[in-house]
Protein backbone atom coordinates (compact mmCIF):
# COMPACT_ATOMS: atom_id res chain seq x y z
CA UNK A 1 0.00 0.00 0.00
CA UNK A 2 3.08 2.44 0.87
CA UNK A 3 6.21 2.61 -0.44
CA UNK A 4 8.10 2.20 3.17
CA UNK A 5 11.15 4.69 1.57
CA UNK A 6 8.66 7.74 0.55
CA UNK A 7 6.51 6.93 3.37
CA UNK A 8 10.18 7.07 5.81
CA UNK A 9 11.55 10.16 4.10
CA UNK A 10 8.43 11.76 5.23
CA UNK A 11 8.97 11.79 8.41
CA UNK A 12 12.19 12.91 8.72
CA UNK A 13 12.72 14.95 11.72
CA UNK A 14 14.44 18.61 10.56
CA UNK A 15 17.31 19.79 12.96
CA UNK A 16 16.40 23.09 14.39
CA UNK A 17 18.35 25.05 16.49
CA UNK A 18 16.52 25.66 20.38
CA UNK A 19 18.21 29.02 20.96
CA UNK A 20 17.92 31.38 18.95
CA UNK A 21 20.33 34.06 19.15
CA UNK A 22 19.42 37.63 18.58
CA UNK A 23 21.44 39.88 16.64
CA UNK A 24 23.58 42.56 18.67
CA UNK A 25 22.37 46.57 18.18
CA UNK A 26 25.24 48.10 16.84
CA UNK A 27 25.65 51.08 19.29
CA UNK A 28 27.97 52.98 17.12
CA UNK A 29 26.19 53.04 13.90
CA UNK A 30 24.06 56.26 12.49
CA UNK A 31 20.23 54.65 13.35
CA UNK A 32 21.55 54.46 17.01
CA UNK A 33 23.63 58.30 17.10
CA UNK A 34 20.16 59.38 15.46
CA UNK A 35 17.98 57.60 18.41
CA UNK A 36 19.99 59.52 21.19
CA UNK A 37 20.13 63.11 19.50
CA UNK A 38 16.43 62.64 19.16
CA UNK A 39 15.86 61.36 22.81
CA UNK A 40 18.22 64.43 24.25
CA UNK A 41 17.31 66.82 22.04
CA UNK A 42 13.84 66.41 21.84
CA UNK A 43 11.47 66.13 25.04
CA UNK A 44 8.25 64.91 23.59
CA UNK A 45 10.09 62.45 22.00
CA UNK A 46 11.76 61.15 25.50
CA UNK A 47 8.57 60.97 27.25
CA UNK A 48 6.73 59.15 24.53
CA UNK A 49 9.47 56.84 24.54
CA UNK A 50 8.63 56.03 28.62
CA UNK A 51 5.72 56.49 28.63
CA UNK A 52 4.27 55.53 24.97
CA UNK A 53 1.95 52.93 23.69
CA UNK A 54 -1.43 52.42 24.64
CA UNK A 55 -0.83 50.42 27.70
CA UNK A 56 1.35 52.58 29.39
CA UNK A 57 -0.70 55.64 30.78
CA UNK A 58 -3.62 53.68 31.69
CA UNK A 59 -1.43 51.54 33.97
CA UNK A 60 0.06 55.00 35.49
CA UNK A 61 -3.70 56.51 35.39
CA UNK A 62 -4.54 52.96 37.48
CA UNK A 63 -2.00 54.05 40.05
CA UNK A 64 -2.27 57.40 40.76
CA UNK A 65 -4.74 56.41 43.52
CA UNK A 66 -2.04 54.67 44.99
CA UNK A 67 -0.08 51.14 45.40
CA UNK A 68 -2.11 48.33 43.49
CA UNK A 69 -1.83 44.19 43.34
CA UNK A 70 -1.30 42.97 40.49
CA UNK A 71 -4.50 41.53 40.66
CA UNK A 72 -6.10 44.85 41.25
CA UNK A 73 -4.24 46.12 38.05
CA UNK A 74 -5.82 43.40 35.84
CA UNK A 75 -9.38 43.92 36.77
CA UNK A 76 -8.88 48.07 36.54
CA UNK A 77 -7.90 46.92 33.00
CA UNK A 78 -9.94 43.99 31.93
CA UNK A 79 -9.03 44.41 27.64
CA UNK A 80 -4.79 43.99 28.50
CA UNK A 81 -3.50 40.24 28.25
CA UNK A 82 -1.19 38.94 31.03
CA UNK A 83 1.84 38.83 29.05
CA UNK A 84 1.26 42.83 28.02
CA UNK A 85 0.35 43.95 31.44
CA UNK A 86 3.60 42.04 32.40
CA UNK A 87 5.76 43.35 29.76
CA UNK A 88 4.47 46.84 30.29
CA UNK A 89 4.91 46.79 34.21
CA UNK A 90 8.39 45.62 33.84
CA UNK A 91 9.21 48.46 31.48
CA UNK A 92 7.69 51.02 33.91
CA UNK A 93 10.15 50.10 36.43
CA UNK A 94 13.01 49.83 34.33
CA UNK A 95 12.38 53.68 33.79
CA UNK A 96 12.01 54.17 37.18
CA UNK A 97 8.24 55.49 37.02
CA UNK A 98 6.80 52.58 39.52
CA UNK A 99 8.37 50.30 42.04
CA UNK A 100 7.55 47.01 42.54
CA UNK A 101 7.41 45.08 45.76
CA UNK A 102 7.18 41.87 46.73
CA UNK A 103 5.57 41.51 50.50
CA UNK A 104 7.35 38.28 51.82
CA UNK A 105 4.11 36.64 53.54
CA UNK A 106 2.03 33.90 52.75
CA UNK A 107 1.12 33.52 50.41
CA UNK A 108 3.11 36.35 48.84
CA UNK A 109 2.33 38.91 46.61
CA UNK A 110 3.29 42.05 44.31
CA UNK A 111 2.56 45.24 44.53
CA UNK A 112 3.29 48.08 41.98
CA UNK A 113 3.25 52.06 43.32
CA UNK A 114 4.32 55.55 41.81
CA UNK A 115 7.89 56.60 41.98
CA UNK A 116 8.09 60.09 42.81
CA UNK A 117 9.05 60.33 38.54
CA UNK A 118 5.97 58.63 38.04
CA UNK A 119 3.84 61.23 40.72
CA UNK A 120 5.19 64.38 38.60
CA UNK A 121 3.33 62.62 35.38
CA UNK A 122 -0.35 63.43 36.88
CA UNK A 123 -0.51 66.67 35.02
CA UNK A 124 -0.04 64.99 31.99
CA UNK A 125 -2.13 62.25 32.51
CA UNK A 126 -4.41 64.88 33.69
CA UNK A 127 -4.18 67.26 30.20
CA UNK A 128 -4.61 64.10 28.44
CA UNK A 129 -7.98 63.48 30.19
CA UNK A 130 -9.29 66.82 30.09
CA UNK A 131 -8.61 66.67 26.23
CA UNK A 132 -9.94 63.79 25.58
CA UNK A 133 -13.37 64.90 27.66
CA UNK A 134 -12.85 68.24 25.53
CA UNK A 135 -12.38 66.44 22.29
CA UNK A 136 -14.66 63.76 22.55
CA UNK A 137 -18.53 64.92 24.20
CA UNK A 138 -19.83 62.01 23.11
CA UNK A 139 -17.49 59.68 24.94
CA UNK A 140 -19.18 57.98 27.98
CA UNK A 141 -16.13 58.84 30.13
CA UNK A 142 -16.56 59.58 33.68
CA UNK A 143 -16.09 62.87 35.20
CA UNK A 144 -12.87 64.40 35.62
CA UNK A 145 -13.66 65.20 39.75
CA UNK A 146 -13.40 61.56 40.05
CA UNK A 147 -9.48 61.71 38.59
CA UNK A 148 -7.38 59.38 40.88
CA UNK A 149 -5.18 61.07 42.85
Amino acid sequence: MFDKGIFALTFIQVLTLKYVSMTLVKENSTIQENKKTVFRDCPITYVMERIGGHWKPIILLQLLSGSKRYNELRKGIPAITEKVLIQQLKQLEADNLISREAKPVIPPYVTYTLTSSGLGLKPVLYAMAVWATDENPMGGYRSLEEFPG
